[in-house]
């Protein structure tokens, strides 16, 4: 008599799910959040409420992960840059994935109700749009795009979380974020272009080459920068959130330093040290400046 097979094989540990959705790139879009939450309330946001804005924030992004690793399995198996990535590599199975990026949406879903009814209200937008990313490469270049608005919801939403209500401030914030994220996705994709055009994936590099696709990120992260100053306008800020602003400023000239259109060796070093201490300089010294001022912005 055959044995049943076992269907929880292979036996994934927690740090292989959070190898899966790249937990540490949390750090992109989540201090870009509570700096919004700490805009909305003119300084410490209540405790709750930012427990409830983190856990939406890990649920959100963990959901958007897994579901881009499930989306793009067999793209990933083909690119020998992401064939050891977990799903293709056997490590997580689709099946396990996919109950891991149902759990996140739900528990996205319940942090949202947690936090007020207009949160709930939009959390399957957010769900679309942060989800739907994933199949943005089949048909348009303008998939970085995409992936700077899954990212710029995070602080509008951690706004609406506070205040119950939208505001102009949160959205600049949000579009300067969705500037920055195709920016450097932009400047990420680089790395495939040649895969890309071969597998008929649309993105800036594959459509355009690397001259015109650093010149397009270089744009992109341009009204960024102006961005984050209208931010600066519209908070009222200080010197802390100033010093802010110069900061994006020389982290993004940086990136543009370390990759040229002869030498990609530095994209990785571009895209994640680069971009993850823009947003943690930035969003450390916004929120100080809240916390100096006692002022909530407008």
């Amino acid at each position: 008599m055959s044995q049943a097979p076992d269907l929880l094989q292979p036996h994934p540990s927690v740090a292989d799910f959070f190898s899966l959705v790249k937990f540490e790139h949390t750090l992109f879009a989540l201090p870009f959040a509570l700096l919004s939450a700490f805009f909305a309330a003119g300084g410490f946001p209540p405790a709750e409420k930012l427990l409830w804005i983190l856990v939406a924030m890990v649920g959100a992004r963990s959901a958007a992960m897994a579901f881009n690793r499930i989306a793009d399995r067999r793209v990933d198996a083909a690119n020998p840059r992401t064939a050891s990535r977990e799903i293709p590599a056997g490590i997580i199975t689709v099946a396990q994935a996919a109950v891991f990026c149902a759990a996140s949406s739900a528990i996205f879903v319940l942090a949202a109700w947690c936090l007020n009814p207009l949160c709930l209200a939009l959390s399957p937008l957010a769900l679309l749009a942060i989800l739907g990313y994933s199949f943005t490469k089949r048909f348009t270049w303008g998939a970085h795009v995409f992936l700077g608005l899954s990212l710029a919801i995070a602080p509008v939403g951690a706004w609406v979380a506070v205040r119950g209500a939208f505001a102009l401030l949160p959205v600049v914030l949000g579009v300067a974020v969705l500037f920055w994220v195709a920016g450097f996705d932009v400047i990420y994709s680089l790395q495939d272009e040649t895969f890309d055009r071969g597998q008929g994936l649309r993105s800036i590099p594959s459509a355009f080459g690397v001259r015109r696709s650093l010149l397009a990120a270089a744009v992109l992260h341009a009204l960024a920068l102006g961005l984050y100053y209208a931010v600066f306008v519209l908070a009222h800020g200080g010197l802390a959130l100033g010093a802010g602003v110069i900061a994006a400023g020389a982290f993004l000239v940086r990136q543009h330093q370390l990759v040229s259109p002869d030498d990609l060796s530095k994209v990785n070093a571009a895209f994640f040290a680069a971009n993850g201490w823009l947003s943690v300089v930035f969003s450390a010294l916004g929120i100080v400046d809240v916390l100096v001022s006692g002022a909530p912005s407008r």
